[in-house]
């Protein structure tokens, strides 16, 4: 295995890098990948943009910009060298893994979260190198770089799931999907865990393989009719096509039981695949839906290519975490106590 730790638990920082000390100056990095003058997009045989490789998203990029950044969406030149000497400070500090945005938090505050304070975090073990850029969010519109607010209609539906979901422990229908081992949903934007993604292309479809739980997406390319409405899936209807050396993949008949952000069948899902150097893919995506936001909105993730394989990931195999919650919920209620998450 080669991918390397890198993020880790911020016990030394008790200097406190507060969010003053990060409005003076903190983050990013520089992913570096200064393109060639000479560089040209490979082909394939077919003509076509070659992004095929394995690609990973491990940048330390939060989704949202931490609201006192406001509407700047980059960091000063001294923000960035002290957030890649806050950077080195937490790899060396050790502890536990940082997954996510949970990276970029423990340099803004110092404090390190926990994945999983109930029953025990990853240690700094499964962490790859994180992705250090000088961007405050991966959202570039709406300019202030967060997910607009919730119509009123999306916040009514919300409260209704949230009201008919199942207790935790009465039944596996009450534990999530990714513990389920159905599918971690699409996109699957969480960087530093499992972040990888292969894509193969052919000349009439494109194949775009997810790390986690091994969701493969099928992306037709051209003018095949769309599904009927009516079918509804996991990942949704993709189709795709080329606009120069981008692929445009549009995916809408969503399962309203695959949630994104709080939106479900009724979102309309656009992602553009470019890339812009022999190592770097941009993925841009758009999500829209009026049922959920005052507005569509639009992120950036700056892919990386990986020289490793796409990894196994085994769910089902050796898990034993939902046998065993729903085991200890009943033994719970047999000694007379109220089961707990």
């Amino acid at each position: 295995m080669t991918r390397h730790n890198i993020t880790e638990k911020n016990q030394g920082k008790s200097q406190g890098f507060t969010l003053v000390a990060l409005a003076l100056g903190i983050l990013v990095c520089g992913a570096g990948w200064a393109q060639q003058s000479d560089w040209q997009v490979p082909r394939t045989p077919e003509g076509q943009p070659d992004l095929q490789g394995v690609w990973a998203n491990n940048s330390s990029t939060p989704l949202e910009r931490p609201e006192f950044f406001g509407d700047r969406a980059t960091l000063t030149a001294e923000e960035f060298q002290e957030l890649r000497r806050q950077a080195e400070e937490i790899r060396a500090s050790g502890g536990d893994a940082l997954f996510g945005d949970g990276f970029l938090n423990a340099v803004i505050s110092g404090e390190v979260q926990s994945y999983d304070p109930a029953t025990g975090n990853y240690d700094s073990g499964w962490m790859v190198d994180r992705n250090l850029e000088n961007r405050t969010s991966l959202i570039i519109d709406p300019p202030n770089g967060r997910i607009p607010p919730m119509t009123e209609e999306g916040r009514a539906r919300a409260q209704q799931r949230m009201s008919a979901r199942l207790s935790p422990t009465d039944s596996y229908l009450g534990r999530p999907l990714q513990e389920r081992c159905i599918t971690w949903g699409m996109p699957y934007i969480m960087a530093g865990y499992n972040s990888y993604y292969q894509i193969v292309q052919g000349k009439d479809s494109v194949a775009i393989i997810q790390e986690m739980i091994h969701d493969v997406r099928i992306v037709p390319l051209g003018e095949k009719p769309p599904l009927d409405e009516r079918v509804k899936l996991w990942h949704g209807d993709s189709r795709g096509w080329w606009e120069g050396d981008t692929l445009v993949v549009q995916t809408k008949n969503f399962s309203d039981k695959s949630l994104f952000r709080g939106a479900g069948e009724n979102r309309l899902f656009t992602e553009r695949y470019t890339r812009v150097a022999e190592d770097v893919l941009q993925y841009e995506f758009t999500v829209e839906d009026p049922s959920t936001w005052e507005r569509p909105w639009t992120a950036v993730i700056n892919y990386t290519a990986s020289e490793d394989p796409i990894f196994e990931y085994a769910c089902h195999e050796g898990n034993y975490a939902l046998m065993g919650i729903l085991s200890g919920a009943r033994a719970a209620e047999r000694a007379g106590q109220i089961p707990t998450e």
